[in-house]
């Protein structure tokens, strides 16, 4: 609102200084906004929160196993189904396509294995039952963090992760 009050301003002839002409200039381009840039860091700190309860599973010297560490995996291939997802399909606005259904079931199937995991190890008794709790606990973390990231920069309007 402000930025316009400026433009009109300096379109009479009344002249804006040379800060706001900048703050004009940065908003043209695009500069990020707080807002992004708040749940970015919100976001980050979600994440550290939930890799603590991953290492803390593993590296606590009462627990001291490391197969925990295999959720990771998990991690980084659960986003990968839904960019196949929006790059193959056509950008239609129908509600539901095949490709993003088929790409839904594979990210559940992703995440159910990620909390299955720890359990499997837990009752074959290769991690005791305490990290099996703080590894799930960063499951949830972590996944909802996951499921955050692509609420706030997924949806494609002004300000979207594509920027950083």
């Amino acid at each position: 609102m402000q930025i316009l009050w400026w433009r009109s301003r300096g379109a009479r002839g009344g002249g804006a200084s040379a800060r706001q002409a900048e703050v004009a200039r940065r908003h043209q381009l695009g500069a990020p906004n707080m807002a992004g840039i708040k749940a970015l860091v919100a976001l980050s700190f979600s994440g550290a929160i939930g890799l603590t309860f991953l290492m803390l599973g593993c590296a606590l010297e009462y627990y001291g196993v490391y197969w925990p560490l295999f959720v990771l995996i998990f991690y980084f291939i659960c986003p990968i189904p839904h960019f196949i997802a929006k790059r193959v399909s056509d950008d239609s606005d129908a509600a539901s396509s095949a490709c993003r259904e088929l790409a839904y079931f594979f990210t559940t199937g992703i995440v159910v294995s990620a909390f299955g995991l720890p359990i499997i190890l837990a009752r074959v008794e290769a991690i005791k039952w305490g990290a099996c709790g703080l590894v799930l606990a960063g499951n949830a973390v972590i996944f909802l963090t996951i499921l955050g990231f692509f609420l706030v920069f997924g949806r494609g309007d002004d300000f979207s992760w594509e920027q950083w």
